[in-house]
């Protein structure tokens, strides 16, 4: 009898597609299936966006079903609170029928918002939005590390869309984002679900994510953001996403194919040390499963997991 359903985070470029895979194959062999994974990615959502969000393909998939994958057009806003909705659909959707669904993905907002519910913002504010859009990036920059030091560190400059809204939350409230953040903070967790934790040494994931960079490139990364931008397929949420940010330069002459490539790089490992950040938040959960790749086989890594969600 399955009691709780895994929720599988880590670092990006940390194996968390194959544990999934191997961990649904061996779900379904022993009678627990049909487990079916569900993306927490903010990325993959998008249509298109295959190569440079490193999107599992069929023969990665290995027949299990993915879903929240290709959702959505590319020129469309996605927001967290739109992948809770869909994402608590498709896992009463999956237990309905008897089956297993294994949460996985880097975007550890969507995890933490499906453990612990919402973060409960201000609503949004249209005309201050437009006021702080139409700020000089560098000025809209300087305040956010001025009245919320945190947050900037965690939000890159280039991201306009949350950097807006870290200020707006800060002018609405008069507190940084990052201080209702940390009072988010509860502890609790949802009781049917069990938070599994992949931990890499800083060194070994960054060869990794240098390692994934390449072979995007040579699967043809520069390829297919000039597509998707040709097609006027880039709305304002895709195009800064990683990886297509830093080749769009290039391909407007601004930079070479060289700088972009080490761009790349350098801000994927930067946005991995972010996501360590929030793995620590995350370690506190109670009764969740922390397991170390580097030292463990991936069989072992499954047989964890089965042997914790099944009695």
């Amino acid at each position: 009898m399955l009691t709780r359903f895994p929720v599988i985070v880590g670092p990006t470029a940390g194996g968390k597609t194959g544990l999934a895979v191997a961990l649904a194959h061996r779900l379904n062999q022993l009678g627990h299936g049909p487990a079916e994974v569900v993306s927490a990615d903010s990325m993959q959502i998008f249509k298109g966006m295959d190569i440079g969000t490193a999107k599992p393909t069929p023969d990665e998939q290995e027949g299990i079903p993915h879903h929240l994958i290709d959702c959505v057009e590319p020129t469309e806003p996605f927001s967290v609170d739109r992948w809770l909705t869909l994402a608590n659909q498709t896992i009463d959707d999956i237990r309905t029928r008897g089956g297993c669904p294994i949460v996985v993905g880097g975007t550890h907002l969507y995890t933490k918002a499906l453990l612990e519910g919402l973060f409960q913002g201000p609503q949004a504010d249209d005309a201050l939005r437009s006021e702080l859009a139409a700020m000089p990036p560098e000025q809209r920059r300087a305040e956010l590390e001025r009245v919320d030091p945190d947050a900037a560190e965690r939000i890159h400059p280039n991201d306009d869309r949350r950097t807006i809204r870290a200020m707006e939350v800060y002018r609405l409230t008069g507190t940084p984002i990052s201080e209702h953040q940390r009072q988010w903070d509860t502890g609790r967790t949802r009781e049917d679900a069990l938070l599994v934790g992949l931990v890499w040494s800083t060194a070994t994931i960054n060869s990794r994510i240098n390692a994934r960079v390449r072979i995007m490139v040579e699967q043809g990364l520069f390829e297919e953001v000039r597509a998707l931008r040709d097609a006027g397929r880039l709305g304002e949420q895709a195009a800064a996403a990683l990886g297509y940010a830093q080749v769009l330069p290039a391909l407007d002459g601004e930079c070479t194919e060289a700088d972009a490539v080490e761009r790349i790089k350098i801000e994927t490992r930067r946005f991995a040390k972010n996501q360590r950040t929030w793995l620590r938040r995350l370690r506190t959960t109670p009764g969740s499963v922390w397991l170390e790749p580097e030292s463990t086989p991936l069989t072992r890594m499954v047989e964890v997991i089965v042997n914790t969600i099944v009695t």
